[in-house]
């Protein structure tokens, strides 16, 4: 009678042997003689004697086997999450007849670990610290399970934290959180920018006036030199005029000037009231009198 190590093995038999072929490199058969086992058959070809009791008992593949876990525990804050891990395990080729003889199902074994240690470190942590530290816990949980199942004939490769997930209120009120901190967040840039920006505007405008002062200081110190100018070579040429007189005649060509200007642009609303050449001497007796009362106060305050 033939075992085959594989579904698509050679298999031929005679009256007093059986002859194997496997062709898959990632299995192993277990080989047992009276129900004994007796050693790992290897991919390749092999002879078994059936007088003898040999027999092919079962046959155990190495390749990298997934068992993805779905637990839902409580968290230190009384937040319910369901955790989905991923781990990846594969059968020690050593160590192939513990794991035929050791465990008959051991996805249901490593789920239960998983479950175990799972239950037992989460319920001390916050939810934000199990999303911070999963790393952590799917760590734990590797040295639990390489622990358990390394003496089953089991290699544990791999121990991946794939998902949390929380309550979908407890998402909602996480992602509100979050949006109400960065409008905060928001908020004060904000509020930083539009002060720089009116410090700014601020300096600005003392700048600007600072500028248009002195440009209005030097525009009047300038008048004040072409008048006093103007003054002097009018007297020296025509005698037997005096100063005020000289002042009262530039004003009048001021104020015709001005008039012009007023009456060659058609958008200025300016208007003088009153109005007339005879109220320019009006005009011109003001300053001067203010100019004296100016001039006398300062001296009262110096003596």
């Amino acid at each position: 009678m033939a075992f085959p190590i594989r579904d698509t093995a050679i298999k031929i038999s005679r009256p007093g042997f059986s002859l194997h072929q496997n062709g898959e490199r990632a299995s192993i058969g277990v080989v047992e003689r009276w129900g004994r086992f007796e050693r790992l058959a290897d991919p390749g070809l092999h002879f078994f004697n059936p007088f003898a009791g040999q027999c092919l008992a079962g046959i155990l593949s190495t390749r990298i086997k997934s068992l993805d876990v779905r637990i839902e525990t409580k968290t230190k804050d009384n937040v319910f999450v369901q955790l989905v891990c991923s781990i990846q395990y594969r059968i020690v080729r050593e160590n192939a007849d513990d794991a035929f003889y050791e465990l008959a199902n051991p996805q249901e074994q490593i789920q239960a670990y998983v479950f175990d240690v799972v239950r037992a470190l989460v319920p001390r942590m916050p939810l934000d610290d199990l999303f911070e530290q999963k790393g952590e816990v799917a760590k734990s949980v590797l040295e639990e399970l390489e622990k358990v199942m390394s003496a089953c004939g089991y290699n544990i490769e791999h121990m991946l934290m794939v998902d949390i997930i929380p309550d979908p209120s407890v998402r909602k009120a996480m992602n509100e959180i979050n949006a109400a901190q960065r409008l905060q967040l928001a908020s004060v840039y904000k509020g930083e920018a539009e002060k720089i920006l009116l410090v700014k505007k601020a300096e600005a405008e003392a700048e600007a006036k600072y500028l248009g002062g002195v440009g209005v200081a030097k525009q009047r110190q300038a008048i004040t030199d072409g008048l006093r100018e103007n003054i002097l070579n009018f007297s020296h040429k025509v005698t037997g005029t005096s100063a005020k007189e000289v002042m009262d005649l530039i004003m009048v060509t001021q104020y015709f000037d001005t008039i012009k200007d007023l009456g060659n642009s058609s958008k200025n609303t300016t208007v003088f009231i009153p109005h007339g050449p005879g109220h320019v001497r009006d005009i011109g007796d003001q300053i001067r009198n203010g100019m004296m009362e100016a001039a006398a106060c300062a001296e009262g305050n110096d003596s």
